[in-house]
């Protein structure tokens, strides 16, 4: 049963993660009714490792785009790659303090109130920004446009996403539109932040639990991985097909009903 449940919450992790509509809504709900027979530390541990998966997806994906190396590419464009990546450490500054107050919002924030008033929240804001966005031009068009300022501005709203429920594709993507970005560079510049800050996040969870698993938790722990990258691969290619021609209106209206149905259900049942 544990299998079937890591399966199930990978693929929500695969999904949500990437859509700008909060992983942590949509697992807290599964939790509802899910419930693995391992202890809450892995449970923990298990969804925030499974992001890592999600984030090997971008990894695959991006490869040619984000090496350096590459043969195929000319000195410029090795340049040009090199400085991406120096944007995104620049963007990744604020995220690093956020580090040491994680645990802290986790323990005080991570409840139904906060995530579902954070879901209509956003959800306000992303129809909001695409309604004004309709009435001007993005003044960033291509990744190599990106100012390091600006990738410094996208870091700080990433650091928004601390709060349960606000989604960190969602709130870097709100950012980005806000400073003047186009949806699909929002998105890209989006997954490649994804990469350090994620890796970070699992790395310290890793740590905190230590590396002492039974075989049962090892079957879950891969399980869910593998899963997680596997939709995510598709997620990631759906929704950069999708902003070519359309905006994230939908995807607001969606966290405003999640956002309702979440804390009803909380409200009526708990």
């Amino acid at each position: 049963m544990d299998i079937i449940i890591s399966i199930i919450l990978g693929i929500i992790q695969g999904i949500t993660e990437w859509l700008p509509i909060s992983s942590t809504g949509h697992l807290l709900l599964a939790e509802e009714f899910l419930h693995m027979s391992v202890s809450n530390e892995f449970v923990n541990m298990f969804k925030v490792v499974i992001q890592l998966a999600s984030v090997i997806a971008v990894i695959v994906l991006y490869f040619h785009k984000l090496n350096p190396f590459s043969s195929r590419k000319t000195p410029k464009q090795r340049w040009n790659t090199i400085e991406l990546w120096m944007k995104v450490a620049v963007a990744c500054i604020p995220s690093a303090v956020g580090l040491f107050i994680d645990d802290i919002v986790d323990e005080k924030l991570s409840n139904y109130v906060v995530i579902s008033l954070m879901l209509i929240i956003y959800g306000v804001l992303f129809i909001v920004i695409e309604k004004w966005n309709k009435h001007r031009k993005p003044g960033v068009t291509k990744l190599k446009e990106l100012t390091y300022w600006t990738a410094f501005g996208i870091g700080c709203f990433q650091v928004l996403a601390m709060v349960p429920g606000t989604s960190r594709s969602g709130a870097t993507i709100v950012g980005a539109l806000l400073i003047g970005v186009a949806r699909p560079v929002a998105a890209e510049f989006t997954f490649f932040l994804a990469i350090p800050t994620m890796v970070a996040a699992s790395g310290l969870k890793l740590i905190k639990f230590g590396f002492n698993y039974t075989g049962h938790e090892i079957a879950v722990l891969l399980t869910g991985c593998v899963v997680s990258f596997l939709v995510s691969v598709f997620a990631i290619k759906f929704l950069m097909g999708y902003i070519k021609k359309h905006d994230f209106t939908v995807f607001g209206y969606y966290r405003i009903i999640l956002g309702v149905v979440v804390l009803g259900y909380f409200l009526i049942f708990t």
